[in-house]
């Protein structure tokens, strides 16, 4: 329990729990990107899609229970990923107190730099996006239709500051991905000369498919591909 303890503590067991978690948050961002994919089937399938959500696990469970398991453990992902990820940086600034009069970046790239940032703005993103297509609220949505998931997304995203601010996000969403799907490999341990530059090249592609799938959408409504 001790030895537990001391890994949780250590910045290797934080590494680990935020590459855990955001193996759990990876998987959710693909299946979220793949299942809005069917917007393009039309309202019919969107909405069909949509209340099999609700449905899944049925009748060996109740309506919306397996929805609601799923949203539990990614909740937990998430405030797992967002202590591992603050703790890390609060214990990076008290190691060194005083900013480097100059910064030489030789082996991190724009996303590493920009990976906290980005965090947080991938976080206010989320709950935003829950306000406005979840939640209903009227602020962020004024003709929100329960359960017509279709009209909700076309309304939504025919604002174009609306679109702006998801496309916005997205951008930042993808350089996340990428430099985090990198760091899992090395925080738990998958690190070898021979396969560092495929595991490389996997993130690349990987967040590249997520922004570029998700940046579609906004488009595809704004230039009339989804009315």
């Amino acid at each position: 329990m001790a030895r537990t303890m001391t890994l949780w503590k250590s910045a290797v067991g934080k590494k680990a729990v935020m590459a855990v978690s955001g193996i759990l948050l990876f998987g959710f961002v693909l299946l979220h990107m793949l299942g809005n994919l069917k917007v393009y089937l039309g309202a019919q399938t969107y909405n069909h899609y949509a209340a099999w959500l609700r449905q899944v696990g049925e009748p060996l469970l109740p309506a919306t229970c397996a929805l609601w398991i799923a949203r539990i453990v990614l909740l937990v992902a998430v405030v797992l990923h967002i202590w591992s990820a603050t703790s890390l940086t609060l214990t990076n600034w008290r190691a060194r107190p005083v900013a480097y009069g100059t910064k030489e970046y030789a082996q991190a790239d724009y996303a590493a730099r920009t990976m906290r940032w980005g965090g947080v703005i991938i976080f206010l993103f989320v709950l935003y996006h829950l306000c406005q297509f979840t939640w209903g609220f009227h602020w962020a949505l004024p003709n929100f239709e329960e359960g017509n998931v279709y009209h909700n997304f076309v309304a939504g995203f025919s604002i174009w500051w609306v679109s702006l601010i998801y496309i916005v996000a997205n951008i930042a969403l993808g350089f996340h991905l990428y430099h985090g799907l990198w760091s899992m490999f090395q925080s738990l341990g998958w690190n070898h000369p021979r396969y560092n530059l495929l595991q490389r090249r996997f993130a690349q592609i990987f967040a590249l498919v997520i922004a570029v799938g998700n940046i579609s959408f906004p488009l595809a409504v704004l230039i009339g591909i989804v009315k």
